[in-house]
């Protein structure tokens, strides 16, 4: 009798968030299970989760090149991206009140700076092209007295264009401007050097790399004065108030150690694959963003379909793919990247996001193939 293999169940939806490595959860069960000392207490427990900290703040700190001292931990992207933009804006309101953000950022960048517009700061948005690039040139143009802020992001979470975030940079510290990138997405991904790239503050968090939910940092340049946002103890040299989550950061920590350039190589192979073989098999289908500079594990698709039906029979064959950003996939409205981009309303509600992971398979991506074509066969 013939064995019958489970039913295969691809989870393409690693934009949103990664499944946690088993490395990752071996090195935050020692906090979870047998440490139950607060970092800030001085006895023997307390000790030892500020000495797993402060290495674990030297770790990421290495990978992007910065000091350790210019890590400060957060809980996530969202807080990271809201304490630069705020942080920034009240901290230098007497130097100018005037910010620059791409039109294609994450909500927690967008809703930061339209929270601030009223507060009376005055918010302008950076256009980008047909395949999501934010240019130097538009820059430079939208810069003026009172500029004390750009915020672009490395690489775009939706369609994921890598963007010049290092020639915005060079052009942003000629200026005395400080710059901030969104790196949430890009992190581990791509090659991040703050002192080359000339970045002030970068964003970054641990569940997009098979890390903890729950856990991010904020990397602020030496020398920049900041606002915090949350008031209370002195955690963070007196920036980011809350007792520390010790096994989340340690686990965000291994997550960096044990990102492997391979990994990046099969999630590129893997993302070509699907994209040329799904566009040479089956018509009308177009590719949302560029064909290179994009992020290895990003594929965004116009499809000759209703994209909510088609995501709804995925989903029923047990499929995982998205529709945008997670934090506003639930609305049926089109997302605000592809439309930046030139898309109509209806083109973007046709279109689907699939992302891909380390711990992705050519099988689970043959199987999501075979489901699209029939699909478009038999509803499209």
């Amino acid at each position: 009798m013939k064995m019958q293999m489970p039913p295969l169940t691809p989870y393409l939806d690693n934009a949103a968030t990664t499944a946690i490595d088993p490395e990752v959860i071996k090195a935050m069960d020692a906090f979870l299970s047998g440490n139950p000392g607060n970092a800030s207490s001085p006895h023997g427990p307390g000790i030892y989760a500020a000495k797993e900290i402060e290495r674990a703040r030297e770790i990421i700190a290495r990978h992007i090149g910065a000091d350790a001292d210019e890590i400060f931990f957060t809980s996530g992207g969202t807080e990271s991206n809201n304490f630069a933009i705020k942080g920034i804006a009240w901290a230098n309101k007497r130097k100018g009140n005037h910010l620059l953000i791409s039109r294609i950022e994450h909500p927690s960048v967008l809703r930061a700076a339209e929270w601030l517009h009223t507060q009376g700061f005055e918010i302008d948005f950076l256009p980008v092209d047909s395949e999501g690039f934010v240019s130097r040139e538009d820059t430079l143009k939208l810069i003026k007295k009172g500029t004390i802020l750009v915020s672009v992001m490395h690489a775009n979470n939706e369609v994921g264009t890598q963007e010049p975030i290092e020639k915005i940079g060079a052009s942003c510290r000629e200026r005395g401007i400080y710059f901030h990138t969104d790196a949430c997405q890009s992190f581990t991904r791509l090659p991040l050097n703050v002192k080359d790239f000339n970045l002030d503050l970068v964003s970054l968090n641990a569940h997009k790399i098979h890390g903890p939910t729950g856990t991010g940092a904020l990397y602020i340049r030496k020398g920049i004065t900041m606002d915090p946002i949350f008031h209370g103890g002195g955690q963070e040299n007196n920036l980011r108030a809350g007792t520390y989550n010790a096994a989340g950061i340690v686990g965000f920590a291994k997550a960096v150690e044990i990102s492997l350039a391979e990994d990046i190589a099969k999630m590129t192979m893997l993302r070509d694959y699907f994209i040329d073989t799904i566009r040479t098999s089956l018509g009308g289908i177009r590719l949302n963003g560029p064909a290179s500079l994009r992020l290895c594990n990003n594929i965004n698709m116009v499809f000759p379909c209703d994209g909510n039906s088609l995501f709804h029979y995925l989903n029923k064959k047990n499929i995982a793919v998205s529709a945008g950003s997670a934090c506003h996939s639930t609305r049926n409205t089109p997302s605000h990247v592809l439309l930046a981009l030139g898309l109509s309303p209806d083109d973007a509600k046709q279109s689907l996001r699939l992302s891909l992971s380390k711990f992705t398979t050519k099988e689970e991506i043959d199987y999501t193939i075979a489901a699209i074509r029939n699909f478009i066969a038999h509803e499209c």
